[in-house]
């Protein structure tokens, strides 16, 4: 009965909490991905319907089970919920399943959530805005540093090193980029994102998120190409891809399977 609950070799608690934990990190995540792109407060802010302004109960703000009670509507207004929410919540569930199935220790599982949690943030605004925050990539890399430190100190230098060669590499490219095509590119924030990613990964497996990150990038603009063909001209907003999300998911994977 034990080894049902054992996942990847951790205990039942350990495995339990972050899943439990996860759509109530969705709910926030939420928050997040509409408020700072935006400029707006994210600490102290009450939660409002979109529609009419009305603060929002504890209990319309359950994860998932209030959008399902009150079937996707306004309990005032009868406006529709953005479906973005539950979409959020649910992504955040399975990225602690994912870290759950891939660890074995506690303290990995959480530092991996935190990690994926915050991964999902920034490509979800990533994808919406073309933008990727300092305030969640710069406490990123900070946060893989630590996490480093914490589960594995011999590791800190490798930490180290990929966050200064996955920035100052990015930083090259879209130097490189603006002196050729007279335009930007890359952004800093696609700098600062692969930083982060260098300080979860280390050196040693920053060239693979590297290429993961490529190809993915080269197939959504590949695929957005072929979708836009027969029309008379692509205008250049129209042809912007956006990095961020691609380097988020060659990262995670890395880090749960490769490093």
């Amino acid at each position: 009965m034990q080894a049902f609950f054992e996942v990847g070799g951790a205990t039942p608690l350990s495995w339990l909490w972050p899943i439990l934990a996860a759509p109530f990190v969705g709910s926030l995540l939420g928050v997040l991905i509409i408020r700072l792109p935006a400029g707006r407060n994210v600490g102290w802010a009450r939660s409002e319907c979109e529609s009419c302004h009305r603060p929002l109960t504890s209990m319309e703000l359950l994860p998932i089970l209030s959008f399902v009670a009150l079937r996707g509507r306004c309990r005032s207004c009868q406006a529709p919920i953005a479906r973005f929410h539950i979409w959020i919540e649910l992504a955040a569930i399975l990225v602690a399943v994912s870290a759950v199935w891939a660890a074995r220790d506690p303290a990995m599982i959480w530092a991996n959530c935190v990690l994926g949690w915050t991964l999902l943030a920034l490509a979800w605004i990533d994808f919406r805005h073309l933008l990727l925050p300092d305030a969640l990539t710069l406490p990123l890399v900070l946060a893989g540093l630590a996490a480093t430190l914490w589960l594995d100190p011999d590791a800190i230098t490798s930490a180290a090193s990929g966050a200064l060669v996955g920035y100052l590499a990015f930083r090259a490219v879209e130097w490189a980029y603006r002196a050729l095509r007279h335009r930007d590119g890359l952004g800093q924030g696609d700098a600062k994102l692969m930083a982060a990613a260098g300080a979860w990964v280390g050196l040693e497996n920053l060239g693979l998120v590297i290429l993961t990150a490529a190809l993915f990038g080269i197939a959504a603009a590949c695929l957005k190409f072929l979708i836009g063909r027969g029309r008379v001209r692509l205008h250049l907003h129209e042809t912007q891809i956006p990095f961020g999300p691609w380097i988020a998911l060659a990262a995670w994977f890395v880090r749960l399977y490769v490093s």
